[in-house]
């Protein structure tokens, strides 16, 4: 066989590309400035990888799989962007939980009464429990989202019903000057 027909880039075997956090079916990609920022960085780390690896042996098959990897993360993330819609905190009611909104609650009913936990309701790409940072999606922030200081949500925490009282709102903007542009 011909030397023309054989792509040396392509990896023989299959290759695994780690899927994006998921977005519900036609949903839009709702992104805080943060999340945004974020995005943008881990594509300019991916596009530099890609450089790198190029640079490396063509006949090498773990450089080849490794490509293919970081060249179909960087597809994803790229169409990740392009459905990106920034909500910016001046254009959200301060008196309302919406996306963004940094949120502190209070247990009323549940398996630690009067707990208090911030939280603050971001992109799926953003989302980090360990930073406090929950998607929009996740299930606590569904039964949030609309409320106001003094309102109250009941759903599931751990096989617990939970009954939250939303007891502050806020919404940092990130950097100031980005909120208004």
């Amino acid at each position: 066989m011909s030397r023309a027909f054989v792509n040396e880039d392509a990896p023989s075997g299959d290759v695994y590309i780690p899927p994006r956090a998921p977005l519900p079916t036609g949903a839009v990609n709702f992104v805080t400035q943060r999340g945004l920022e974020l995005l943008k960085e881990e594509l300019q780390e991916l596009e530099a990888e890609r450089e790198r690896l190029k640079k490396g042996d063509p006949h090498s098959e773990d450089r080849n799989r490794a490509l293919t990897v970081v060249r179909g993360q960087i597809k994803d993330l790229e169409a990740r962007l392009t459905g990106a819609k920034l909500v910016r905190p001046s254009e959200q009611p301060k008196d309302e939980v919406r996306f963004g909104a940094k949120v502190t609650t209070k247990t009323v009913k549940g398996r630690k009464p009067g707990l208090e936990r911030t939280f603050q309701i971001v992109g799926v790409d953003e989302s980090d429990i360990a930073t406090m940072r929950v998607g929009w999606i996740a299930p606590l922030a569904r039964a949030l989202t609309g409320c106001k200081l003094g309102d109250t949500a009941t759903l599931m925490m751990g096989g617990v019903e939970e009954t939250l009282e939303v007891i502050a709102i806020e919404y940092p903007a990130f950097p100031a000057s980005a909120d208004s542009q």
